[in-house]
């Protein structure tokens, strides 16, 4: 049976292709001089170098082809600092790149030549732009005898187009550049045109690629103002309130075509997250046990964004005193309820600890909503009950108080998870009701931590931690076990025992009223994967609220590592005691995900 003629055709093609292919076969030597440039301009050029940063298996022509390319990238480099008389060279075996074709590539290289000659750096003659928006001026930097380059270009042509968008010209954009070189002079004038556009209104909110919420939920949710003056600032605010709920994996607003009527309609393209997450968590301590938590989440719960939550967690396994501690929660929250900003919560949390001084059974119940004040600041107020069931020196007992839990966090990291620079304040109040005793009372807790980068890419960082607790009102046997203070263990003073630091209370060993801790961290970057860490950390508790100087302070100090993985941080501490009463001898490890703080 003779083959079909087609695919011989085809075979002889790719037999011929293969045998025409030059071999994989890398230069033996690419060097690159640049002369009489400094260091910073040396490096950019190396960084941008394709044939300084090769992919593997490279054949001869895709060299050729390289080389051919270097020219475009290092004379981007070149005229971004300012240099616009540079001469450039790129020689394989002596021969100019630009004059090779890769199609006859040679069948091997052995040196690859690149020459910059920067020339001189330019400065701006004349530097002009407009028309500007109301109020605006150029960025600094754009101006006769500055330094020029492209980077200041864009700056200033981005600057232009932003400050008419801030004002509602939601389609400005750049209408003509002039850009003119004086090689002998080392001047470049610029000029930059830009068209406003018309004033424009935010049009109807058009969502697409949701499946499971219904339009007209997402509109609500992204609280986009609608009939007011177009703004890039709410048009972010309304991409975060979507982004916030969880519900989507992307989430990206765009501009329409403006319409007739002096208004610009907003594309909303989402795409939903799984329904669904579960995850787990393990914290070892030397001393306080294995920790073990886990939780599943339902996002989008109905269709309107409402997220469903479990945690379940038990601690103090295998701990030097006391039993395992364990908790079941649940939490469930609706986006978009009132405003665009305001989300109800309402969440519930059985608990049971067995601690060395104490025995407590208790059911918090909370309803509340929260609100997005601004970007970084967040407010909580709501209603709740605490029932407790106790066990301890002051014999068995159960309480039950009613509360107004109000909170403020304020959140100004670069990077939640590990960060580098910023600041973080949240801020706790609940006022209380005791109805066996009636008695009124106020628990407030402050949590202030505080981040800064030191040295190039921020590899070596500070970090410090203020924590105060203090609790006014009720009597002590009005209080569940909870809500006084201790100190002690990976969340306060590491290098002493868990809970081992409280008070004396109507003679009997209980938690204070008051709070102090203090702890401070310097991090350093080993590798881009491994840190080094030294801590110090210290605790006061005493037996009558804030500013009771009857307390007792103790302290610990140590050193840890940290392994950066996609799940976060792998953190190992070490610590020992420094300070405090009968402070032990043992030596404390902690081993957990995430920064201590």
């Amino acid at each position: 049976m003779l083959a079909d003629p087609v695919t011989v055709y085809r075979k002889v093609l790719i037999s011929a292709a293969l045998a025409l292919a030059p071999a994989a076969v890398a230069a033996q030597d690419v060097r690159l001089d640049v002369i009489g440039a400094n260091d910073d301009l040396r490096d950019r050029l190396s960084a941008a170098s394709v044939l300084l940063n090769p992919a593997e298996d490279q054949t001869t022509g895709d060299l050729v082809a390289a080389a051919r390319a270097e020219y475009a990238r290092l004379l981007g480099v070149l005229y971004d600092e300012g240099y616009f008389a540079g001469v450039i060279s790129v020689e394989i075996d002596g021969r100019e790149a630009a004059q090779i074709s890769p199609f006859s590539a040679p069948s091997a290289i052995r040196v690859i030549d690149i020459t910059v000659n920067p020339g001189p750096d330019f400065s701006f003659g004349r530097a002009t732009i407009g028309p500007l928006a109301p109020g605006d001026l150029p960025p600094e930097g754009y101006a006769t005898g500055e330094p020029a380059g492209t980077g200041i270009l864009r700056d200033a042509a981005q600057s232009g187009i932003d400050g008419w968008r801030d004002g509602g010209h939601a389609v400005a954009e750049i209408a003509g550049q002039s850009l003119v070189a004086n090689n002998r002079d080392a001047i470049l004038d610029a000029d930059i045109r830009i068209a406003p556009g018309p004033r424009l209104d935010f049009g109807p909110l058009v969502p697409s690629g949701q499946e499971r919420m219904p339009a007209a939920r997402v509109v609500e949710i992204a609280g986009l103002p609608t009939g007011e003056v177009f703004s890039p600032a709410e048009l972010e605010r309304a991409a975060n309130r979507l982004r916030r709920t969880g519900v989507f994996a992307s989430v990206a607003l765009n501009e329409g075509t403006p319409l007739p009527d002096g208004t610009i309609p907003i594309e909303a393209e989402v795409v939903e997250a799984p329904l669904r997450r579960i995850g787990a968590g393990v914290e070892l301590s030397s001393v306080d046990g294995l920790t073990l938590s886990a939780y599943w989440l339902h996002r989008n719960l109905t269709g309107g964004g409402e997220r469903l939550r479990f945690d379940a967690e038990i601690s103090g396994i295998g701990q030097d005193s006391g039993n395992p501690d364990a908790s079941l929660g649940a939490s469930f929250s609706r986006p978009a309820t009132a405003t665009p900003d305001t989300t109800f919560t309402a969440d519930a949390l059985l608990e049971y600890l067995d601690e060395d001084t104490f025995q407590e059974l208790h059911f918090d119940l909370t309803l509340g909503v929260e609100q997005q004040i601004t970007d970084d600041l967040v407010g909580e107020i709501g209603v709740g009950l605490r029932f407790s069931d106790i066990s301890d020196n002051f014999g068995d007992r159960q309480v039950l108080l009613l509360t107004l839990p109000i909170g403020l966090t304020y959140d100004r990291r670069d990077d939640p998870l590990d960060a580098r620079n910023g600041y973080y304040l949240n801020v706790d109040l609940t006022p209380f009701y005791v109805t066996n005793s009636g008695e009124f009372g106020t628990r407030a807790e402050l949590d202030w931590r505080y981040f800064v980068g030191i040295g190039e890419n921020d590899r070596t960082r500070l970090a410090a931690r203020l924590q105060l607790g203090t609790v006014e009102g009720g009597a002590i046997t009005d209080l569940p076990p909870g809500y006084l203070f201790w100190s002690g263990g990976g969340g306060t003073v590491r290098g002493h025992d868990f809970h081992s630091l409280g008070a004396v209370q109507n003679g009997q060993d209980y938690g204070g009223r008051s709070f102090i801790g203090i702890s401070g961290e310097v991090r350093q970057d080993i590798t881009d994967r491994i840190g080094a860490v030294a801590f110090y950390d210290t605790g006061y508790v005493a037996p009558g609220p804030l500013w009771d100087d009857s307390g007792t302070w103790h302290a610990g100090a140590g050193l840890g590592l940290r392994y950066d993985t996609p799940l976060g941080d792998i953190r190992l501490d070490i610590a020992v005691p420094v300070s405090g009463p009968d402070p032990a001898n043992d030596v404390f490890f902690y081993i957990g995900i995430g920064q201590s703080f």
